[in-house]
């Protein structure tokens, strides 16, 4: 892509999307051809079927260095969602950057079991959000049901200035969003239908062995989990009946091999009803439990 244009054919849509694709390709990446046309997408203001429409059209100057510096970042290993902004999360778009995880979609499974074990009191849920990050799922859930009210709360200050962003900018008004060691930034007078958390929950020994998109540029508090991965999980379960309703209920995503011990924990708290909700990976992802009281 440093060839001048006296020596080369313009740069079209089609003749780019094969130059990343080889390029992210030979750097090892997973999706090459998808990420070179989400990026080009995102370049240009084109969906992926304009992609295809326009093939033949050469690029605008200022659309060529946009794309020309977010194949840069991805060839370090920058997630895609970082480079571009948005993140697509349970039909709504979430933006995200360093300070916060990216979305994924094996979190909305934590949403579906929350409003699946929480119908009953659809109209007037209190529901408090742990671990929010990019507050996707405390803004949904206040999203899912406009009628809550919804606490929302991180130990990283950065991460809580990216959900109220995001609150605000879906025009979320029933969420409110709090720094905080889980729930040390709740009013301990308040009791909650439902309580969701996505923590950390990957072993601290397994950290050093993920992909470089996750463990060089994604929070590493965000993902650090422990010895076993449970150890945030932990004071959750132990700490989650001072907070609940009675028959209130508490959901956690979990590890892919956690669900066993996770279960465990739950029962030895003396919740009941412990289930077990799978992802779209049929990976066992959240577990969830009624508080007796």
């Amino acid at each position: 892509m440093n060839v001048s244009s006296q020596e080369r054919d313009p740069w079209t849509i089609e003749s780019l999307l094969k130059w990343a694709t080889d390029d992210f390709k030979a750097k090892g990446i997973d999706s090459p051809r998808l990420d070179a046309e989400v990026l080009l997408g995102w370049a240009t203001g084109r969906s992926r079927i304009e992609l295809i429409m326009e093939a033949k059209r050469e690029l605008a100057s200022e659309e060529l260095a946009k794309f020309r510096d977010a194949v840069k970042r991805r060839r370090m290993r920058e997630p895609v969602a970082y480079v571009r902004g948005p993140r697509e999360f349970f039909g709504r778009t979430f933006r995200v950057d360093k300070r916060v995880l990216v979305p994924r979609p094996d979190t909305e499974t934590l949403v579906e079991v929350a409003l699946d074990r929480t119908r009953h009191v659809s109209m007037s849920m209190r529901a408090l959000d742990l671990c929010t990050g990019s507050g996707c799922v405390g803004v949904t859930l206040a999203r899912e049901r406009p009628t809550s009210f919804v606490v929302a709360t991180d130990l990283s200050p950065a991460a809580i200035d990216v959900a109220r962003d995001n609150a605000l900018r879906l025009g979320t008004y029933n969420v409110a969003c709090f720094v905080g060691d889980l729930f040390a930034a709740v009013d301990p007078r308040l009791r909650f239908d439902v309580i969701t958390a996505n923590p950390p929950y990957i072993p601290s020994a397994e950290i050093s062995k993920l992909d470089a998109d996750i463990r060089d540029f994604e929070p590493s508090l965000a993902l650090d989990g422990g010895d076993d991965g449970l150890s945030i999980a932990r004071r959750i379960v132990d700490e989650a009946p001072l907070h609940l309703e009675a028959n209130g209920i508490l959901a956690i995503e979990i590890g892919y091999d956690e669900a066993e011990r996770a279960r465990a924990i739950f029962a030895s708290r003396g919740f009941a009803d412990i289930e077990t909700k799978r992802d779209y990976g049929k990976i066992e992802r959240v577990i969830s439990g009624r508080w007796p009281g």
